[in-house]
């Protein structure tokens, strides 16, 4: 295991792109991090700059407290998986997870011990006299998971290893991944686009965005504590709901129905009087208006455009006013088409962001 610590990291290239703004890091050992944002943030140039496979512009990256901004790949002792499986046809399963280790002349009774052993964790054993072109996708992706494994390093880094795998194969690889790394304890870097793999997997987040951080924290704390508008778009599904307003005696108006922000913001509203501000709810957040919900929620309505099955769920799409919101509800109380909706929305459900900064209102 390894601890890496990345301090004011940034990647400029030669024609003044600016990839990374002063990305700053503590990874502990052991820990699964998961560097999470839309292409072109700046995850996977991050990344291979941990891996030595880009220079950093400038900034200081240490691994166990040894700076190793100038340390080759192979000096770095990091094993990497890639997005493409990267597999060498020709060759078995056996030999393509056992190709580092031949590599550098181990010899052949521990090598063939550790490809057992390794096998074994992914579930290939009966696949190692096999060629790459007769395993399925999410086998290929094991065989160049054991690859990295194999070498018992203290960092693994993975580029979206599950983009090419189907929508079923990605969540039977998710908790295959999660697994292993609790076996090997090694600290794991993760890049991904998408929200769910980052959720389901990490120990802490890093949600990025045109090359900056934007927040780090748990699932549990990105989810329920956004920083900003981007995060707490980002992070959800179906994502929040917006609605920009301006506030007017304390309150905002939509479509005739008011939200009564004092209730949130005590005496800060008056610091908001005039402003433009935007309220967010999570679709999962409403709940039907049964005329029981008690004081503390606030209660709104609007006219049903379109509703969506999805089995254990149903989103609902409405419109209040010129916003257009989604909320989730049971699969056996799904709403008319064209029907009024009336829900409500716990107080303490609500997020309030600076419509100017579109930072979090604390």
């Amino acid at each position: 295991m390894a601890y890496l610590t990345l301090k004011n990291i940034n990647k400029i290239y030669p024609n003044g792109f600016h990839a990374v703004h002063n990305f700053n890091l503590e990874i502990e050992k052991g820990e699964f991090i998961v560097f999470v944002g839309p292409s072109g943030c700046g995850k996977s140039t991050t990344l291979r700059m941990i891996a030595g496979l880009e220079d950093i512009t400038n900034g200081d990256f240490y691994i166990n407290g040894k700076r190793a901004n100038e340390m080759g790949p192979r000096e770095r002792e990091i094993a990497m998986v890639f997005q493409s499986y990267a597999l060498y046809p020709q060759m078995t399963v056996f030999d393509n997870i056992a190709f580092s280790l031949t590599l550098h002349g181990v010899d052949e009774e521990i090598i063939e011990d550790r490809v057992k052993k390794t096998a074994a964790i992914l579930g290939l054993t009966d696949y190692l006299d096999r060629l790459p072109r007769a395993l399925s996708g999410g086998q290929r992706q094991r065989v160049a998971i054991g690859r990295a494994i194999i070498r018992k390093v203290g960092v693994f880094l993975m580029d979206e290893p599950l983009s090419n795998l189907d929508a079923k194969q990605r969540v039977t690889m998710r908790s295959e991944i999660t697994q292993i790394h609790r076996e090997t304890g090694a600290s794991t870097i993760y890049v991904t686009h998408d929200q769910t793999e980052a959720m389901t997997m990490a120990d802490r987040i890093v949600v990025m965005k045109n090359g900056y951080v934007q927040q780090v924290g748990t699932p549990k704390e990105v989810y329920f504590n956004p920083r900003n508008v981007f995060v707490a778009g980002f992070i959800g599904e179906p994502p929040m709901n917006f609605v920009k307003r301006p506030v007017q005696d304390g309150k905002v108006y939509l479509d005739g129905q008011e939200m009564d922000l004092g209730r949130r913001l005590g005496k800060r509203i008056s610091e908001y009087e005039g402003k433009e501000i935007i309220v967010g709810f999570r679709p999962e957040f409403a709940h039907p208006d049964t005329g029981e919900n008690g004081q503390d929620v606030y209660r709104l309505f609007g006219k049903v455009e379109l509703t969506e099955m999805l089995g254990d769920n149903a989103n609902v799409y409405m419109n209040i006013g010129e916003h257009r919101v989604i909320l989730k509800t049971a699969p056996d109380a799904i709403p008319e088409m064209d029907s009024v909706y009336r829900f409500v929305v716990p107080v303490e459900r609500v997020y309030l962001f600076d419509a100017e900064t579109e930072q979090v209102i604390d």
